[in-house]
C-alpha cells in the first residue's frame, strides 16, 4: 500500500504503518493536551493507542497464520486509523476453511482479554466499571474492555469485517458460493446504512465506518462475481493473440509509434523467440521523460515480470494480476510467447460470460 512504512516482520509477513495512522496519534495528542496540558496523561494516551494497535496486529496475524495452514500466503499487514488490514493472496473457497480463518482474528482478542482478566483478577486491580471511559480509567482494564469490544465489533455480519466472512462461510455450506457472497454483502450494506444513520445523529466516526463497510461489501461481491465468471476457462481461450512485440534494442520511440497506431499499452520484449522483459506504459512515459525517444527499451523494461502458462485457469491468472498489480501478463506455451492477458480483455471476458449466464437463466 502506498504511503506506508515497514515497522516489522514476522514469519515473512511485513507489518506496515500507513501515513494516516500518524493523524490518529496527532488527534490523540492534541485532544489530551488541550484538556489540561498534562504531559503524563498525553503520553499515557499515546501508549494506550499503541497497545491497542499491537492487539490489532496480533489479531491480523491470527488470520494470516491460520490462512498459512491452508497454503494461503499473506502479502503484508497494514495499520490504518480504523484498524489493521491483512492482505491475503486469496480467501479459502472451502467454507469451513474460510470460517476458521475469519474466526482466528477475534479468537486472538479473546485470548488477550482472557489473559488481562486473569492478571487483573490475581492482582486485585479491577476498578469499578463507572470509572472506565475511552480516555480514562486503569490502563489494563481499558485494554481488556477494548479487546472485548473488538471481538463484538468484528463479528458483526458485515463485509469486510470478520463477521461478514463468517456469515458467508456458513451460508456457503448450503448455498452456491457466489449466492452466499451476494447475501452476505447485502447484509453488510444494510448494516452500513444503519451505521451511517446512527452516526449522523450520535457519532460522525460511524459514518466513516459505514462508508468503509459499504465499499468493502460491494468490492467483495464484485470480486467473487469476477472469479465465478472466470472459473474453468483456460488462458488459451481468453488471451489476446493479435499483439505487437518489441526488441530490447529498439528505441523507445518505436514503442510510442506502436502505442499510437494500436490498442496496446504494455509490450512484451522478445529476443531470440524468448520473452526477456515487459515494457509498461508507465515505464515508457518515465523513460521518455528521463532518457528521450532514442534510448533503447532494455534500459527501462521490467525484467521481474510474471508469465502465464496457456493451460492455466483464468481465475488463477486474475488472482495473480491482482497480486502483482499487473495490467498485462505474457502467455507462454512451452517457453514460446503465444498471447497476452490484459485487464481489458479480462473485463470483456467477464462481461461476455455474465451475459451468457443471464441468457441461460432466462431461457425457458
Amino acid at each position: 500500500m502506498r504511503w506506508s512504512w515497514k515497522i516489522g516482520e514476522f514469519r515473512g509477513i511485513g507489518v506496515y504503518m500507513h501515513a494516516t495512522f500518524l493523524i490518529l496519534i496527532a488527534i490523540v495528542v492534541l485532544g489530551q493536551w488541550s484538556e489540561g496540558h498534562d504531559v503524563g496523561r498525553t503520553l499515557e494516551s499515546v501508549l494506550f493507542v499503541l497497545a491497542l494497535f499491537a492487539c490489532v496486529v496480533f489479531h491480523e496475524f491470527g488470520h494470516a497464520l491460520t490462512a498459512a495452514r491452508y497454503g494461503i500466503r499473506t502479502r503484508d499487514i497494514t495499520l490504518l486509523p480504523i484498524g489493521g488490514v491483512a492482505r491475503l493472496e486469496r480467501m479459502p473457497r472451502e467454507p469451513m476453511q474460510e470460517l476458521w480463518v475469519a474466526l482466528a482474528g477475534p479468537a486472538v482478542n479473546v485470548v488477550i482479554a482472557g489473559l488481562l482478566f486473569g492478571w487483573l483478577s490475581l492482582t486485585g486491580r479491577f476498578a469499578p466499571l463507572e470509572q472506565l471511559s475511552v480516555s480514562g480509567g486503569p490502563f489494563f482494564e481499558r485494554l481488556l474492555a477494548v479487546n472485548v469490544l473488538l471481538v463484538g465489533f468484528n463479528l458483526l455480519p458485515a463485509f469486510p469485517m470478520d463477521g461478514g466472512r463468517v456469515l458467508r462461510a456458513l451460508l456457503a455450506t448450503r448455498l452456491e458460493y457466489t449466492r452466499a457472497t451476494q447475501i452476505a454483502a447485502s447484509v453488510g450494506q444494510g448494516m452500513a446504512l444503519l451505521f451511517g444513520l446512527f452516526g449522523m445523529f450520535y457519532n460522525p466516526f460511524l459514518v466513516f465506518i459505514a462508508l468503509f463497510v459499504w465499499i468493502g461489501a460491494a468490492g467483495e461481491a464484485s470480486m467473487v462475481r469476477v472469479a465465478a465468471a472466470l472459473d474453468g476457462i483456460p488462458a488459451a481461450r481468453a488471451m489476446v493473440t493479435g499483439f505487437t512485440v518489441v526488441s530490447p534494442d529498439d528505441p523507445l520511440g518505436s514503442a510510442v509509434d506502436h502505442t499510437l497506431a494500436g490498442w496496446q499499452q504494455d509490450f512484451p520484449v522478445v529476443q531470440d523467440d524468448r520473452v526477456v522483459g515487459v515494457l509498461t506504459q508507465a515505464d515508457l512515459l518515465k523513460g521518455l521523460t528521463q532518457r528521450g525517444r532514442d534510448a533503447p527499451i532494455r534500459e527501462v523494461m521490467r525484467t521481474d515480470f510474471r508469465t502465464v502458462d496457456a493451460s492455466e485457469m483464468m481465475e488463477t491468472v486474475f488472482q495473480r494480476m491482482q497480486g502483482c498489480a499487473c495490467h498485462t501478463l505474457p502467455v507462454v506455451d512451452r517457453g514460446r510467447l503465444v498471447g497476452l492477458v490484459t485487464t481489458q480483455n479480462v473485463g470483456e471476458l467477464v462481461a461476455i460470460e455474465s451475459a451468457l449466464t443471464a441468457g441461460r437463466r432466462a431461457a425457458p
